[in-house]
């Protein structure tokens, strides 16, 4: 026979528990796997939703910087700063396209705006609407290619350059205006860095 060992007595202040309920056991395990679920899982899909964030925007820059053409949409804030090329509202048809080297870097934009808009940007550019030329195409023909415009449709064309000292960029503007009410316009900014 094997002998049993002795129990330990409970001490006599504290007061005996009662055996555990069921139901407030399984409201206590419900509890701690809450507790690891919001412990471990909230930081884990805080992971998940970061890096397809961070991938996203990754292939985002890929795909701007690796254009070759006009990108529809507008030039960044930063962009329009830099070549000085105040975009008016209302625009649509905006497209643009950036080019940089060690020699000259070059911003082409489009876009079409109301006769309002118009003035505002050649105020914009320090341009009046006296300076715009009927028939000069200001455009060169490299920046054409480029761009893939061609200034042949139905007009008048109206163009002008406005120069600066450089590193302030220069723009060449080309004004459509086959529909008076809408004007498309046309600027390639360059600067010297």
């Amino acid at each position: 026979m094997t002998a049993s060992l002795p129990r330990q007595a409970t001490p006599p202040d504290e007061p005996r528990r009662p055996p555990e309920d069921p139901r407030h056991k399984a409201r206590r395990r419900a509890l701690t796997l809450l507790i690891i679920v919001l412990l471990i899982g909230v930081p884990a899909g805080y992971l998940v939703i970061s890096a397809n964030q961070s991938r996203h925007s990754g292939k985002e820059k890929e795909d701007k910087y690796s254009a070759t053409g006009l990108t529809a949409g507008w030039p960044s804030k930063v962009q329009r700063r830099l070549y000085q090329l105040p975009v008016p509202h209302p625009a649509d048809r905006t497209a643009y396209y950036e080019t940089n080297n060690w020699k000259t870097s070059r911003l082409y934009a489009q876009f079409r705006t109301t006769q309002a808009g118009l003035d505002s940007f050649l105020a914009g550019v320090e341009v009046n609407r006296d300076q715009l030329k009927k028939g000069d195409i200001e455009i060169s023909a490299r920046d054409q290619k480029i761009t893939g415009w061609h200034f042949t449709g139905p007009g008048p064309w109206w163009g002008t350059v406005r120069k600066q000292k450089a590193p302030a960029p220069t723009q060449d503007i080309v004004v459509n205006l086959a529909d008076p009410v809408f004007p498309m316009v046309y600027v390639v900014s360059r600067t010297v860095p």
